[in-house]
């Protein structure tokens, strides 16, 4: 009988103790689902900017580049030439797409510096 009441009460430590483990496993599960999740939101919003900014850099690069193709071959009777001096519009684009690409790496700069700290506060808390 003795045996019998001690192996009883092993096998309840054993279910307690497996019931927390289990708990355990549950909580850093959830965790690190939470942080995944963080991280590939961070992620995915920096390679957006990112992909913008390649998008509207390659653009505005693109077309000077085309306009350089299309360009007709002179003629040595021609006596007027283009300005080679980019116009007033080109430069304003420029500028735009440069003060965007930089506001785009500033956001992308806070969010990297948040979740830095957020994940150094988390490192100091364990």
């Amino acid at each position: 009988m003795k045996l019998l009441a001690k192996s009883d009460l092993e096998k309840q430590k054993l279910k307690k103790a497996s019931a927390m483990y289990k708990e355990e496993l549950e909580s850093e599960i959830n965790s690190i689902s939470k942080k995944t999740e963080k991280i590939a939101t961070n992620a995915l919003f920096i390679g957006g900017a990112l992909a913008l900014t390649y998008l509207a850099v390659s653009q505005f690069t693109g077309s000077k580049s085309k306009k350089k193709k299309s360009k007709q071959p002179k003629h040595e009777n021609d006596e007027e030439e283009e300005p080679s001096s980019p116009n007033m519009l080109s430069q304003v684009g420029e500028i735009l797409i440069t003060q965007a690409t930089m506001i785009l790496l500033e956001l992308a700069k806070e969010k990297l510096s948040e979740y830095l700290h957020s994940r150094q506060d988390k490192d100091e808390n364990s």
